[in-house]
């Protein structure tokens, strides 16, 4: 059996696994992602795999931003790290192992149609809606990362020309409609303005700094009229781009991944189904949308998967 690391880096954790020939969690971790740039984070990768229990045979890593030849540019919610960062030659050299760095969402579809929800599937999209909302495609039966690594952007999609403002600094993203900072910009905004809502007490009830999933679902549930507002814009906007990529693909499957899908489970993906159909030109009744199956695990596995590949295909390495 070859084992193989898989390392998923966000911007508050780091969530660590050995996984095995058949793409399962056979030991796992969970570390905080050091704050201080990208000198941090390879010395707590180096002090993880050399915790493991067993010394993998490669290991694979999923990170913010876009990814090629190893080079990460410009990643999100992680502090002080510069324009582009050598991080798997730099990690190659510390671990003295095989090591391929992939976009976290990428990475997570990845795992998703390995050993998840989408298996089977010969051309996928994954929307993961977190902070901000991501992507990542198989297309063809292969993992598609495009030209200079930057494909699969889905929550920069845009669906509202001179829209709301997102992260990214343009306007009428999908990310700006859904991603969980631009919901809770949106609420600031409205309560200020004076609309009343019991998200914020809903939060402080159960000890949150942020407007997590599981605060959202409570005041949906008890039918607060701008969560439910703002989450019916959040759905639009997502089924909007999950028709126009449809239009441009022709996918077999969509693959919805994130803390809301956890929390809201398939009803959630039947919704985003409903609502993209009046936007996709050629409905399919053989083609899924469907909720994550792996969780937290996925950004893991798709890691240890693009190690895997490497062990097997190490020309493709880079």
């Amino acid at each position: 059996m070859t084992v193989v690391g898989g390392i998923d880096i966000g911007g508050t954790n780091m969530l660590a696994a050995l996984v095995d020939d058949d793409h399962q969690l056979i030991e796992q971790a969970k570390y905080v992602t050091p704050p201080t740039g990208p000198d941090a984070v390879l010395g707590q990768v180096a002090q993880i795999v050399g915790e493991f229990k067993q010394r993998p045979s490669a290991v694979g890593i999923g990170i913010p931003g876009p990814v090629s030849g190893g080079v990460v540019t410009r990643p999100p919610n992680l502090g002080h790290w510069p324009a582009e960062f050598p991080l798997a030659a730099k990690l190659r050299q510390a671990l003295n192992l095989p090591v391929e760095v992939g976009n976290d969402v990428n990475v997570a579809a990845l795992g998703e149609w390995v050993a998840g929800a989408g298996r089977g599937a010969n051309f996928m999209l994954g929307v993961w809606m977190g902070t901000g909302v991501g992507g990542g495609l198989i297309l063809d039966g292969r993992p598609y990362m495009g030209a200079f690594g930057g494909a699969g952007e889905f929550g920069h999609i845009i669906v509202h020309h001179g829209g709301a403002q997102c992260g990214c600094g343009r306007r009428g993203c999908i990310e700006a409609y859904a991603g969980r900072a631009s919901l809770e910009r949106a609420v600031a905004l409205a309560v200020a303005g004076g609309r009343t809502t019991s998200l914020l007490e809903i939060r402080e009830r159960k000890g949150k700094d942020r407007l997590t999933s599981s605060v959202w679902a409570k005041a949906l549930e008890k039918g607060d009229s701008l969560a439910t507002e703002l989450f019916d814009e959040a759905i639009a906007a997502i089924a909007i781009g999950v028709g126009s990529v449809i239009n441009l693909l022709d996918l077999d499957r969509v693959v919805i991944g994130g803390g809301l899908a956890e929390r809201f489970g398939q009803d959630l993906a039947g919704r985003i189904a409903a609502e993209a159909e009046p936007w996709t030109l050629v409905p399919d009744a053989g083609r899924k949308v469907v909720i994550a199956e792996l969780g937290d695990g996925s950004g893991a596995v798709g890691a240890a998967a693009l190690a895997r590949a490497a062990l097997l295909l190490p020309e493709a390495a880079g």
